[in-house]
Order: structure tokens, then C-alpha cells, then sequence
């Protein structure tokens, strides 16, 4: 007998995977075939991304025949039973409606501060709405930049969601605030919307990770190659390392896998030329 079985997953092996533990199947086993029925897509900056969904065809094991036991033959003629008086029926209890289903509460954002300015208002308006599409309840603080920004701080649960891998999910938010908020704007203003400090920390972990790399550079006398990053992160890169001795950097590739290579610079030889004296 054939069953089917249906699973999703990140990528088409951790479907096949998470099928095969669920029947307890071994992936060398001739027993089964699987056939893809949606590969998975990454989406457009972290969003839209759905899960690769496979059908595994699995073979069960025919049942054994049971064995039909032989009629005992009557040692006696049975006894007619007697006839029981009949019972009298019992009433038949109506059916209770169900109860009605209970809806889970929305995420409820923050109430804004009282005569908040409209640019501050306008982003607030629209980082709610986004925020309750995504069932996702945060704080959010709103503060002036030095260079005349605006940076943005979202608090609260659920923050790896908007975070997202690498931080791609909140470039993604943060791209869209900006257009939303500029739009038919005069004035271009630059707001930076950030998650539990997620991006100072994900700078200071980036500049460590340049240092070690230029290290890494001078020792062996060779260019390093880091991992593909967007151009935020390649940025911190290139200034964490502008003044550092010894290395320069250079950014490589095309986009989403452009990437930053720190390349060792030789020392300048000294001149061999002989040096006039001037006698007093």
C-alpha cells in the first residue's frame, strides 16, 4: 500500500530530512520517492520568503493473513434464551451549540506623546501599522541625530523577527520607513530605525572582526576575503580599518554577494641612494 506524507522546510533537504525522521526511514532506504512541489524563495529583503514544500511516496508492508480458527462443534443442543422484557428508551439529550470561538487580541501599540511634531508622528503612524500587520507589540523612541536624522528604537518581545537573519529584515523596515515618511517630501530626511541596539552591537562585533582580519593579513602576508555583507556592513568595515597600518580595503563582487577584502601593503623600502651631508 502507497501512502503520501507532505513537508516543509528552509531548504528541500531539511524538508526531506524532517520527513524521513517522522516515518523513521533511512535516507539510503529504496522504500520511498519524494517529489518537489515548491522550492523555497528567500523574498525581497527578508520579506516574502516561503519554505520548500516536498511529497514523499512511501511503500507500507502488505498485512499478514490471520488464520480463520475452525467452528467447535456443539457438545449439546443449545438452550433457547429467554425473552428479556424490553427497556424502556432513554430521552435523547439535544445537542449543546458549541461555544463561540475567542479571537486573540491584537498587538497593542504604545500611545504616542502628546503634540509630538508630524515628522516624528508620521513615522510613529506608520512603524504601528506595520508592527500590528506583523502581530509584533514594541516600544517605540523617537530621538534627534547629531548630523539632523532620526533615529528610531523599537523595544519589547519578539524582537528576532524584526531583526531578522543578518539584520536584513530591519534594513527591509528601515528602507520602507524612509520612503513612506520622504515621500513627496521637500527635505530628504534620514531616519535609522533600530532593534534593542542590535546595529551598535552588530557594529562593535564588525570592527573586531576587521581587526582580526587585518591581523590576519599582515601575518601571513596575503589578502583576506570576509563574507558577502550589505553596504552598511561593509562600510563599518572600510572605516574601522581606514587609519589601521599595514592593510588596505577594497570591496569585490556584485550585489547580494558583494564582499570586502583587506589586502596587506608592503612596507616602502628604504632608498639606497647615499645621502649628501651639508658641512658647516
Amino acid at each position: 500500500m502507497t501512502k503520501t506524507l507532505e513537508k516543509r522546510g528552509k531548504t528541500v533537504d531539511e524538508a526531506l530530512a524532517a520527513a524521513l525522521a517522522e516515518l523513521g526511514i533511512d535516507r539510503d532506504s529504496m522504500a520511498y520517492e519524494y517529489e518537489i512541489l515548491e522550492l523555497p524563495k528567500s523574498g525581497f529583503l527578508g520579506i516574502g520568503a516561503s519554505p520548500a514544500v516536498i511529497r514523499v511516496s512511501y511503500e507500507l508492508p502488505d498485512p499478514e493473513p490471520e488464520a480463520v480458527p475452525e467452528p467447535a462443534k456443539p457438545a449439546c443442543p443449545a438452550k433457547e434464551p429467554k425473552a428479556e422484557p424490553a427497556k424502556k428508551a432513554e430521552p435523547v439529550k439535544k445537542a449543546e451549540a458549541p461555544a463561540p470561538a475567542v479571537e486573540e487580541p491584537k498587538a497593542e501599540q504604545p500611545e504616542a506623546p502628546v503634540d509630538e511634531n508630524p515628522e516624528y508622528a508620521a513615522i510613529r503612524s506608520f512603524l504601528s501599522g506595520l508592527l500590528e500587520r506583523m502581530n509584533v507589540k514594541a516600544g517605540i523612541e523617537i530621538s534627534p541625530r547629531e548630523n539632523g536624522g532620526v533615529n528610531v528604537n523599537l523595544t519589547g518581545g519578539g524582537m528576532g523577527a524584526i531583526i531578522g537573519r543578518r539584520g536584513e529584515t530591519l534594513d527591509a523596515i528601515q528602507h520602507l520607513t524612509n520612503y513612506v515618511v520622504n515621500r513627496g517630501s521637500d527635505k530628504h530626511m534620514h531616519i535609522s530605525v533600530d532593534a534593542e541596539s542590535y546595529r551598535s552591537k552588530r557594529e562593535e562585533s564588525l570592527t573586531k572582526l576587521a581587526e582580526k582580519m587585518a591581523e590576519k593579513a599582515i601575518k601571513y602576508k596575503r589578502s583576506m576575503a570576509l563574507e558577502p555583507m550589505n553596504s552598511y556592513e561593509r562600510h563599518v568595515i572600510h572605516t574601522a580599518l581606514q587609519n589601521y597600518e599595514g592593510v588596505t580595503t577594497s570591496s569585490t563582487g556584485v550585489e547580494p554577494n558583494r564582499r570586502v577584502v583587506v589586502s596587506y601593503v608592503r612596507p616602502e623600502q628604504p632608498s639606497n641612494k647615499p645621502q649628501s651631508r651639508e658641512w658647516a
